[in-house]
């Protein structure tokens, strides 16, 4: 049994009560491509899974994809918008992206960081999404060089309900062991003209889900339900403190999985 568990990459759990997280969305309803396209962004700082409150964004520090190991600045591209939650309005951002050449896009956002004040802590998610051109795979399994990201040890755009997803946690460059993952399902996708979520798909469970990276930085999760999942690795990053106080650096990948036809 110990050989069992060792194999499994993480253990999901639930936590005591429930807590749902706060989740940076790098949204765009479309990952896989056939055609050139411009593609509509949303970048919301929510509760998705509860499709709960929402919090105000600032400026970010910079928006950008890397395709084949370059990378391209959008931060010029954002525009500021406010996106009215499903309890209260929050100040968000939005941007439109052309692709045109076959293979991944790596999608980052790196928000300026954001205070709690319940916490009394600053609370800054590096936030990674995946869109696909062509079907034609080029480095999705890459890192891209941040602070602390989750490295995807499957396509991150193209998996199935019933399967599993796994990444490596790393940070400063290095697998990061022990480290709490919170898990949340995008429950409300979106309304991209609205600046709204739309109809609520599920509910959440009884309390948060949670999975903690093994002695190689790694973790599990088998997939329920299609869609968007999300998993934030708390606390993850280098940087511990901002403008003198707590700083809870996290890293953030959002998945899509779809059901088999």
């Amino acid at each position: 049994m110990r050989r069992l568990a060792s194999a499994v990459a993480a253990v999901l759990a639930f936590s005591a009560a429930p807590a749902w997280a706060h989740f940076q969305l790098v949204y765009t309803p479309v990952v896989n491509l056939e055609n050139p396209e411009t593609l509509p962004f949303k970048l919301v700082f929510t509760h998705p899974f509860e499709n709960g409150h929402a919090m105000d964004m600032g400026k970010p520090e910079s928006f950008s994809y890397s395709f084949k190991g370059e990378r391209t600045d959008l931060t010029n591209a954002l525009k500021p918008i406010t996106w009215h939650g499903a309890s209260n309005a929050s100040k968000a951002f939005e941007a439109e992206v052309k692709i045109q050449r076959n293979g991944d896009y790596i999608f980052v956002l790196v928000p300026e960081p954001y205070f709690e004040g319940s916490e009394g802590i600053y609370i800054q998610q590096i936030t990674k999404s995946f869109v696909n051109k062509g079907g034609v795979p080029t480095g999705w399994e890459q890192p891209v060089g941040l602070p602390t990201e989750i490295v995807p040890l499957n396509k991150p755009y193209n998996l199935l309900t019933g399967s599993t997803f796994s990444g490596v946690l790393l940070s400063d460059g290095k697998p990061a062991a022990g480290v709490e993952i919170e898990i949340e399902y995008m429950a409300a996708l979106p309304d991209m003209k609205a600046n709204k979520p739309g109809e609520v798909t599920a509910q959440p469970a009884s309390s948060a889900l949670v999975a903690i990276t093994d002695e190689r930085g790694v973790f599990t999760f088998g997939i329920p339900k299609a869609g968007f999942w999300g998993f934030a690795a708390l606390g993850s990053g280098p940087v511990k403190e901002h403008k003198g106080k707590e700083l809870s650096q996290d890293a953030v990948i959002w998945i899509y999985a779809e059901d088999m036809k």
